[in-house]
């Protein structure tokens, strides 16, 4: 009895502790909002306009938890095109493009961007509008500005998107997006949305949820912006020659086209790429299971859109597809799902091993793969620097 007793005991205390944090999380959370109404009052958001929206704010942990969460495996380039760039997907984006020709066409006279990249950057972002996020803008913005890791940058989004009901564009209850902030049919956040948000449509406001002219305009002023180059591609796919060294492959190694041509590199015909005074990087998404692509300027502002670059690499894939083009000469292989474990423990075999891989972290980066290109070499493998299963099974991390 006296066991149950003390069992019971310490439940109850369990118990009440648990009942307790959600309190205290309140707490903090409050006073957190205490001090986004000031920054936002000091900021010149309107009292009404604060009024308005803080009192329906709500704490939203899940925010955090997407924020913070590490899926078991990394994405591979197979699986991510294979998801987006679908044969669906194109075809609406080209009954799309064709639907909205006339806006589009006048929004490359204006900006200079082709009305097929602003259709694929809406067509990844939003599937074409139609899923522009459910979360409410000011809750995820309020719990991760909350939150002490990025607290800055999403403290001025929240007062952003304030700006954005305080001018009288949409009400808050309209503002909704993804776990992140992002919104309507073009997943711009608060600041994006007050600096190249515009109004297509001619009626007055600024609405990126329900205006699709809206959204496509303010897609190629924001492109624009951020530097878009009018009248050049982002990039194409291209063949490398058998002993091409994988060690120049890297966004970060641009070269002339003049010198990737005597190298040996064509465009996916076997023609080879021209001459022209410019220059371009070469990327292997997927290594030497994969297409390879010179990537130009343009693929740099595709990624101060999204940092991604298998992100960057769907977007001009895509606008192509709804241009016209056909599929990738060499679609990737999916060679499997790798883990983040594996990936710590491929570093670690690459430092034991007398290979310089740097810190065993789960980071594959331009150090832990020029180690591996050594020790593929080593192994008799083609030197791309990628993981694969057959680079695991060649070193016994895994078997068949």
């Amino acid at each position: 009895m006296q066991r149950t007793a003390t069992t019971t005991g310490l439940g109850s205390m369990v118990a009440l502790m648990i009942a307790a944090l959600p309190a205290y999380a309140q707490t903090d959370f409050s006073q957190c909002l205490a001090r986004l109404e000031r920054t936002a009052l000091d900021s010149g958001v309107s009292a009404g306009t604060v009024q308005s929206v803080l009192p329906n704010v709500e704490p939203r942990e899940s925010v955090i938890e997407s924020d913070r969460n590490q899926p078991e495996f990394l994405a591979t380039f197979a699986d991510y095109l294979g998801r987006r760039a679908t044969n669906e997907r194109i075809s609406q984006g080209r009954a799309l493009y064709a639907e909205h020709r006339s806006l589009l066409d006048e929004l490359t006279r204006q900006y200079g961007v082709p009305g097929h990249y602003i259709v694929s950057f809406w067509g990844l972002e939003t599937n074409y509008g139609r899923y522009l996020g459910n979360v409410p803008v000011f809750d995820s913005l309020s719990a991760l500005a909350c939150d002490a890791r990025r607290s800055e940058f999403f403290t001025e989004q929240f007062v952003n998107a304030l700006q954005i009901v305080d001018r009288g564009d949409v009400e808050p209850d309209v503002m909704r997006g993804s776990w992140a902030g992002a919104m309507g049919q073009t997943q711009f956040m608060p600041s994006s949305y007050l600096r190249y948000a515009v109004d297509g449509d001619g009626d007055g406001r600024v609405d990126l949820w329900n205006s699709t002219p809206d959204a496509l305009t303010s897609a190629a002023n924001f492109l624009r912006g951020i530097g878009w180059q009018g009248g050049f591609r982002w990039g194409r796919e291209v063949l490398l020659p058998d002993d091409f060294d994988y060690g120049a492959a890297g966004r970060d190694q641009r070269r002339s086209l003049g010198e990737w041509r005597r190298q040996g590199i064509t465009d996916v015909a076997g023609r080879r790429i021209p001459d022209l005074d410019m220059q371009g990087a070469i990327v292997v998404p997927a290594g030497q299971r994969g297409p390879a692509f010179i990537i130009y300027d343009n693929f740099d502002v595709i990624m101060r859109w999204n940092r991604s670059e298998y992100f960057a690499l769907t977007v001009g894939h895509l606008a192509d597809r709804i241009a016209g083009a056909g599929p990738l000469a060499n679609p990737p292989v999916e060679d499997g799902p790798i883990r983040r474990d594996d990936v710590v423990r491929v570093q670690e075999y690459l430092v034991e091993n007398g290979y310089d891989g740097g810190t065993a972290d789960g980071i594959f980066g331009s150090r832990s793969r020029a180690a591996l290109r050594a020790l593929q070499r080593d192994l008799g493998l083609v030197p791309d620097g990628f993981l694969s299963q057959e680079l695991l099974r060649a070193i016994g991390l895994v078997t068949d």
